[in-house]
């Protein structure tokens, strides 16, 4: 497939499809004509870069950690070496105290939701609202 039908088909621009072929995190073989031709597999390849962007990782680390991981069904291969390993491990700890910062940010914002709809609610509540007596 063209580059621009890879970019419709993961929602990544052909900008950054062309980048990540500069990083070395994308292949693509070129046509007699010079465009670029991927394979079927680029799509999953694109969506785990973009994954793997999402959770902070440069391309540098993203470009060691690829071939450990299958395109087809993202699981895991055996290539990772002790080192990768390592620096992984430090990512992943890094991601799981993002995780519990947004938990605890989520947790602030639904109270004040529910403060806000509750006062909210009874302030548009009949029977509430105070009205002043008319003289007679």
């Amino acid at each position: 497939m063209r580059i621009g039908e890879l970019a419709r088909r993961t929602g990544v621009s052909e900008r950054s499809l062309r980048y990540y072929e500069q990083e070395g995190l994308l292949t693509a073989e070129r046509t007699p004509g010079g465009h670029r031709d991927y394979t079927e597999p680029a799509v999953a390849r694109v969506r785990r870069i973009q994954e793997l962007y999402s959770a902070g990782l440069c391309s540098s680390k993203i470009v060691r950690l690829l071939p450990c991981v299958y395109d087809s069904d993202s699981g895991p291969a055996e290539t990772a070496d002790a080192c990768l390993v390592s620096e992984l491990t430090v990512e992943r700890a890094r991601i799981d105290r993002m995780i519990e910062d947004l938990r605890r940010s989520r947790s602030l914002l639904d109270a004040i939701i529910a403060t806000a709809t509750a006062t909210a609610t009874a302030t548009a509540s009949p029977g509430r609202e105070r009205r002043t007596p008319r003289p007679r």
